[in-house]
């Protein structure tokens, strides 16, 4: 599982003209589910997108996480951070589950995010997607399940 997080002050999705979700200071995850991926993946990236330190404290360090800071996380399901574009010029998608996996896991992640008693919005499962970000820093960060130790 592959997590691409950006700290925004402030983001939404909007599906056909119409706002799903939006959010004030936090986090936007774009979220890629591989095949191999299973429940606990989603759970660990999950815990770990709410504990990233990445939002200032007084001086100014990365020292704070969302759930210090009491942040918003919207998270949209993207299946491009599965692409494979090493050979050709058109990428290759083979290690994106299959979508009723993706969906299973996707679920799996937000409701563990929500737990934590975190604003969460989300974008829609399988539909076409306007994000608006207003990345903060800006700050990006690439985050995958399969690289803990």
């Amino acid at each position: 599982m592959k997590a691409l997080v950006q700290r925004v002050s402030r983001a939404s999705v909007s599906v056909d003209d119409d706002v799903v979700g939006e959010i004030g200071r936090g986090l936007v995850v774009f979220l890629g589910v591989a095949k191999s991926d299973s429940k606990e993946d989603a759970i660990y990236l999950a815990n770990k997108v709410v504990n990233l330190r990445i939002f200032a404290d007084e001086s100014s360090h990365f020292s704070l996480s969302a759930l210090e800071t009491r942040g918003d996380i919207l998270v949209v399901s993207q299946f491009t951070l599965l692409a494979d574009s090493r050979k050709g010029r058109r990428p290759s998608f083979t290690d994106a589950a299959p979508p009723d996996l993706a969906k299973e896991l996707y679920e799996v992640f937000v409701e563990q995010v929500r737990a934590t008693g975190l604003k969460v919005e989300t974008g829609l499962f399988q539909e076409h997607m306007l994000v608006e970000i207003h990345n903060d820093g800006p700050v990006t960060i690439s985050l995958e399940s399969k690289t803990r130790k």
